[in-house]
Order: C-alpha cells, then structure tokens, then sequence
C-alpha cells in the first residue's frame, strides 16, 4: 500500500499580526513616554521661566521695600518722640514758690540813666592817653508788696475802720526792659576798653537798681497808690461780710506800721462810702 506523504496545514492569516502585538505596545508606550517627556520639557521652560520673572519682580520689590524702610527709619530718626519731648522741656519756664503770702499794692516804672567815665593819664598825670565813657539807659519796673503773714490790726471808731497794715516792701529783682534799653560808648584815643566797660556796667544793674528800689525816695513814691491798694483789698471784704454800707463801715482808714510808729500818718480817710 503506497503511502503519500502528508501534506502541511495551512497557517492563519493574523498568525503575523499576533506576533507583533506586544513589539507595537510596547513602541506605543515608548512614544507616548516620549510625548509625555516632551511636553514635561516645554512645560519645564515656561515654568522655568515664569520664576525667573517672579523672582525678578521679588528681587525688585523687596529693594523697593528695602529704600523705602530706610528712608522711613531716616525720617524717624530726625522726628523721633525724644528729641521733640526734649524741646518742649527746654522751653518750660521756671516756676518757682513765691514763700510767704505777699499782697502787690503798688508799681512804678522809670528810667534810669548809668554812666561811667574811665580817664587814664602817664607822667604824674600830664600826659591824657583819653576817657572811655560808657552809659546806659535803663527802662524798669518797680514793684511793692506787704507781707500778709506780718501783723495787721483793725480798730473800730463808730463808723470808720482803721487799718494798720505792714509797710510795703521792694520786689526783687527789679524787672528791667532790656529791649527798651539804650547804650552808648565813646573811647578815647590811646583807649581800647569800651566793650569791656560797657559789660562791666551792664553787669552792675540789677543789684544798683534793686537797692534803688529799696530807698525811702521810692518807697515815697509808691506809697499813697499802696494805700489805696490796701483800702480796696479790706473794702471787698468788708462787703462780702456785708459791713460795707450806709448803717456799718463808710470810711476805712489805712495806716502803715511804720507810719503809726512815727504817729505821722493822714488824718482823712483813704475811703469813703459814696
């Protein structure tokens, strides 16, 4: 029996395509990574430089910052809490106790006029090296009080009340207008010196005007208006006792203690009730 030989099955038409399944993913995969690497590039750039410029505009901001903090700190330092406190402390005037009660009855303003004259001579005087004169006109105030704190006495005669009250005394120092002064120097020929005796006598007038002020001449001056000053002071407080009237007090009477001393005060009354 003759045998044939076998003949080969046919092979199917997607056995090709099956085998090359797994190569085509897998290139798929890699194109997409691909992609996918690409865009994450580009994306990469823009964000790169999206920071950049953030950065920039930071950099820029905080320098801008930087100046203003500076020039703000500048300002501060000039205009600080301190040195205007100092300041206003500085300007503060002196305030001092005046001690014991006064009452002011009386003030006066005059002007005065300080010269001095400084001739200097050699060869047992026969020879001038020239004068310095120097002067000074002073325009001052002058101020009177009695103390409250020293004895007063009041006496009633029918309808008329006597005060004795202290004598009045200088305020010291005398208040001097220094920008209504005048002054005026003249030096010699051999002479050099007036600014300095010019400030040698401005020195001296406080003290030679206050011992003006303290002189019986002044204190004369002053004393019937310091009188009249005391009568007013006891009229307002014999009206607010109501004593001041018709049927009570009319005259009131003002003698000053050194006055009643001397028994040389004024017969007629310092007030009267109209």
């Amino acid at each position: 029996m003759k045998t044939e030989p076998e003949k080969s099955k046919p092979t199917p038409a997607g056995g090709s395509l099956a085998e090359w399944r797994w190569p085509i993913v897998v290139l798929a995969l890699g194109v997409m990574v691909l992609i996918a690497f690409l865009q994450s590039i580009e994306t990469a750039k823009d964000t790169t430089k999206v920071t950049k410029d953030a950065v920039d505009t930071a950099r820029h901001i905080s320098e801008t910052v930087r100046e203003v903090t500076e020039a703000a700190v500048t300002i501060a330092e000039t205009f600080t809490q301190a040195k205007i406190t100092e300041t206003f402390v500085e300007s503060l005037p002196e305030v001092k106790d005046a001690g014991e009660g006064r009452l002011e009855v009386a003030t006066m303003k005059n002007v005065k006029t300080f010269k001095r004259t400084d001739r200097l001579t050699i060869l047992w005087d026969t020879v001038s090296l020239g004068t310095t004169v120097t002067e000074i006109k002073v325009p001052a105030t002058y101020r009177y009080h009695i103390r409250l704190s020293e004895p007063w006495k009041l006496e009633v005669r029918e309808q008329n009340c006597i005060v004795t009250a202290p004598t009045p005394r200088a305020t010291t120092p005398v208040a001097i207008h220094t920008h209504e002064m005048e002054k005026r120097s003249d030096e010699g020929w051999a002479r050099y010196n007036a600014d300095e005796q010019l400030t040698a006598l401005e020195k001296s007038l406080t003290p030679r005007l206050n011992g003006y002020a303290r002189t019986e001449e002044h204190l004369g001056m002053v004393r019937e208006h310091a009188r009249k000053t005391v009568a007013e002071f006891v009229r307002l407080w014999l009206m607010k006792e109501d004593h001041w009237r018709e049927d009570r007090f009319r005259t009131i009477h003002v003698i000053f203690a050194d006055e009643a001393k001397a028994k040389d005060y004024p017969a007629k009354p310092t007030l009267e009730l109209n």
